[in-house]
């Protein structure tokens, strides 16, 4: 049986799209549903707010890193819930120039590909009916996209609120809710977006704060009959499979950015999962058979990174006998030193030939496709993978061999090409899925 779901959209990024997701999840759970959440894109902050608005894990769907199979077998997670809640990224229609695995990416294409009808959220700041002329051009820029309607967003009073509606009803279009503007209803932010679930100081009461004004100022009876879905969930699709059997990752508020997919994969296939702190200066679990490194904000915490000398002891010992491969931050971590801001130099662990500096920085951003040199614990040199990079840290110092040819989603060359030294491998991209193999 298909579980009807919306998508949660808007014309670009910065309208309040998440926070009308998160406090839509959580005003629909105090309705007595079971709600699926999703996260259209390559965003891993966003996740872990959304399971905790729900509480159910929220997954990510990419059309430029994900097959039809991993699609399918990642949007079968739902089965069990009443409904799907998905939040798109940037505007509905962004997405690369060129096709990946099953598309180019765009919100519009998932809710197309899964029969979710869009729900486009509408910053109404500075206008009137003419917002009518963006919700009319959206609808009609992809006639096959299934439509459900609008929410206003940052009303300015019941008069505006009035001449914005008139507007819809001039082009038919159904208005779902019209929230007054708020200024304290804002999730703090930092470099990457949004600051992380685990790191907010009182998210609770703000998921809660949330809720209500959603459930006061939107129909929800609307929005859950607009739901549909002509997903079936099939047995073709598989979710990754894990690295390594007995897998030590790196867990806290400076190693947090791993895929939910890529997890629950992992412990599908039997793989043993061992969390660990390096903020606490806890060792990897020393019968591990590989560590795992994720990315994060190790930048905001060099200093007590690079004085947990149990944590860097234990990865050193484990790189004299078994592969760790470090994402990102956590590549960063694997190398010889860190800058901060500030520009201070912190020693990490040495054991690839690679000094990094966020004092100097420049942003890098977009789709990677990876053809490896050499393995990733059972992930065989060869292999083709396709993740993404999202960072401002630059390369001051950088030997050893490459880890893969990486190109972007143009298939441009990229010059961070990741490293590995010995056991240890590492890369600023962040691993979505294996490619199809050419």
């Amino acid at each position: 049986m298909n579980v009807p779901g919306v998508m949660i959209a808007a014309p670009a990024s910065g309208t309040g799209k998440t926070t009308v997701m998160l406090g839509l999840l959580r005003a629909l759970t105090h309705a007595g549903l079971t709600v699926q959440p999703f996260k259209s894109g390559p965003d891993y902050i966003d996740p872990a707010f959304h399971r905790a608005a729900s509480g159910r894990p929220s997954f990510n769907l990419d059309s430029w890193a994900m097959s039809s199979g991993l699609l399918d077998a990642i949007a079968a997670q739902a089965v069990g819930a009443d409904m799907i809640v998905a939040e798109g990224s940037m505007g509905l229609f962004d997405g690369v120039a060129r096709p990946g695995e099953s598309g180019i990416g765009a919100s519009a294409e998932m809710a197309r590909r899964m029969g979710w009808p869009v729900i486009l959220v509408l910053d109404a700041s500075g206008q009137a009916q003419s917002a009518a002329a963006t919700a009319l051009g959206f609808r009609s820029f992809d006639p096959d996209l299934p439509f459900a309607g609008v929410i206003l967003n940052r009303v300015a009073s019941p008069r505006h609120e009035a001449l914005l509606r008139r507007g819809m009803d001039a082009i038919g279009m159904p208005v779902l809710g019209a929230l007054p503007r708020r200024g304290d209803l804002v999730l703090p932010e930092r470099h990457l977006g949004l600051v992380q679930a685990v790191e907010h100081p009182d998210l609770e009461r703000a998921v809660e704060g949330y809720a209500a004004f959603l459930s006061a100022h939107v129909d929800l009876a609307a929005i859950q009959a607009a739901a549909r879905s002509t997903f079936v969930p099939g047995a073709d699709g598989r979710l990754p499979d894990p690295p390594a059997q007995r897998l030590a990752i790196a867990q806290d508020a400076a190693f947090s950015f791993l895929y939910p997919h890529l997890l629950a994969g992992w412990r599908n296939a039997g793989a043993q999962l061992m969390p660990f702190s390096p903020l606490a200066d806890e060792a990897p679990d020393p019968s591990a058979d590989m560590v795992w490194l994720p990315g994060g904000y190790p930048e905001l915490h060099a200093g007590r990174i690079a004085a947990a000398e149990h944590f860097l002891d234990g990865l050193r010992r484990h790189a004299q006998r078994g592969p760790i491969h470090g994402e990102c931050g956590g590549y960063m971590v694997l190398g010889d030193a860190l800058v901060d801001k500030q520009g201070e130099r912190h020693r990490m662990a040495g054991l690839l030939g690679l000094e990094t500096s966020y004092a100097q920085r420049r942003m890098h951003l977009g789709y990677r496709l990876a053809r490896l040199h050499g393995s990733i614990g059972t992930i065989p040199a060869g292999t083709r993978l396709r993740g993404h990079e999202f960072h401002y840290s630059i390369i001051l110092k950088q030997s050893g061999d490459p880890l893969a040819e990486v190109t972007d989603a143009n298939g441009d060359v990229v010059a961070e090409t990741g490293s590995r030294q010995g056991n240890v491998t590492g890369s600023f991209f962040h691993m979505i899925a294996a490619a199809a193999q050419e």
